[in-house]
Order: C-alpha cells, then structure tokens, then sequence
C-alpha cells in the first residue's frame, strides 16, 4: 500500500513487529523465510494440502524461489519425499544442498518422464507456482488418487495476451493458451485443488511465525538472499525476480540509509 519508497512515516497503525526473529539473522528475514513467503509456503502446504503424511510424496515447482524453497524443506522435515525444480543447473545444485530429494532443471529434461522416474507411484501433494503447462502435465498423469494440490501462483501466464471481447464472449479468457479440460481426471482420481491467498491465514501468523523461526534456530530450515545494492536498482531487481534470476527471497538494500 506505500509502494516503493526510501522512507514513510506512520502512525503504527497496521505495522506488525518482527519480534520472532531468531538472533544473528538478517532483519530482511522477516520479509522473506520469516514473513510473508515463509508463511505462504506454510499454510500453503500444511492447510490447503492437509493432511500431509509422513512418507508422502510433494511436488513444488518455482522450488528455488522465496516460497518454494521453504515448501520443500517443509516436506522434509515433515518426512515426506521433496521433489523440487528450478530454470538452471546452479538452482537445481541449491535445492539438492538444503535437502531436496530430486531436483530438475524442467528447461532441459522433458517433463513427463523425470516425474515418472522420480515419482514411479505418483503425487500427493503439489503446490503449483507456476500453472500453465507444467500444472496441466502434473494433474493430467501424475497426481495420485486423493492428491491435493495447493495453487499459490501461476507465473507462465502473467504476461499472456489478454483476450478479445468476442472471445472472452465465449469463455476464452486467455488469446494465447487453451489447454486441456481437467475435470474429467479431478473427478476420476478425486483430486482436491484449491487456489488460496496467504492473508486469509493472517489470524494465525504466529502459529506460523514460531514454527519457521524454530526450524531456522534448529537449523531444518536453510534459508538465502538475492540482495541487489542499491534503490535506484529496484525496477532492475523486480524484473530479474520476474525472469527467475533470483535464489531465493529477493531483496533491495538501501545504500543511502
């Protein structure tokens, strides 16, 4: 709501105090795998994919963004099986060091056979940051009976062209992409899919808080920063976010401060 800017002044009203930080950690955490993505992840893969079970199977995609990283290192310390993916090989080495079992580079592998591969008897769990192709594979061929899955974000499809007035006339809503109908596999496998925003969680923000500073101080929960110096450099940082430059949280630090 204030937008970019080097400094505001408030009144305090609608301020939240990190107090859960854990000492000797960057305050930036607390907008990053202490805030906002950290409890995305969590209610995300806790709540919308429950019950999770140990011995599960999960599946995140955009794994090496400030959300998707935590979701894997969730399922770990769940005891579930963490399947991760990510656009280059230096990402997909990160995922693999803070514990991830399989990790893929989905540029240069073909989809459907290293999820067959990784995930012989199938998904449980996917939390889907992506959408497009990639969701449309996962549901349609991979996703176990009973699967649930958690649509967080849908970032192959933020800069389509939007449709006409005549084809949003007839139900086209997207000029570029018309993928396949997945009712029919929803209901056959009785799949659970639901979209969600993290804010409707916000009266549990401490349930969340405290569990995610715990495993930071245990040292389950690994968490990194893709800091750009500089204010002047944030329409810069923003974009490479966007284009997926970043490992984790990407933040902007204010030289001038």
């Amino acid at each position: 709501s204030i937008g970019w800017r080097t400094a505001f002044v408030s009144d305090g009203k609608n301020l939240t105090k990190a107090t859960h930080l854990p000492p000797d950690v960057p305050e930036s955490l607390a907008i990053g795998t202490l805030g906002m993505p950290g409890r995305t992840a969590y209610f995300g893969l806790l709540d919308v994919c429950k019950p999770l079970k140990a011995g599960e199977t999960v599946l995140v995609n955009g794994s090496a963004g400030a959300v998707g990283n935590v979701v894997g290192q969730i399922a770990k310390i769940k005891g579930c099986t963490a399947i991760g993916c990510a656009g280059s090989d230096s990402k997909v080495e990160y995922l693999k060091s803070i514990g991830f079992d399989h990790a893929f580079n989905y540029k240069t592998v073909d989809l459907h056979q290293t999820l067959t591969q990784v995930a012989p008897n199938g998904i449980d769990a996917f939390f889907d940051n992506v959408g497009g192709e990639f969701a449309d594979t996962v549901l349609l061929h991979h996703m176990k009976t009973f699967g649930r899955v958690s649509i967080c974000g849908c970032i192959s499809q933020y800069n389509l062209k939007p449709a006409s007035e005549a084809e949003v006339s007839k139900g086209i809503f997207d000029a570029q992409t018309q993928g396949p109908h997945l009712q029919g596999v929803i209901l056959a496998k009785q799949l659970r899919v639901e979209g969600f925003l993290v804010q409707r969680f916000s009266d549990r923000n401490d349930e969340a808080n405290t569990a995610l500073a715990q495993w930071v101080q245990e040292g389950k929960l690994k968490w990194k920063e893709h800091v750009t110096e500089g204010f002047e450099n944030m329409p810069k940082a923003f974009i490479g976010m966007l284009k997926g430059e970043n490992i984790g949280k990407a933040v902007v630090k204010n030289t001038d401060v």
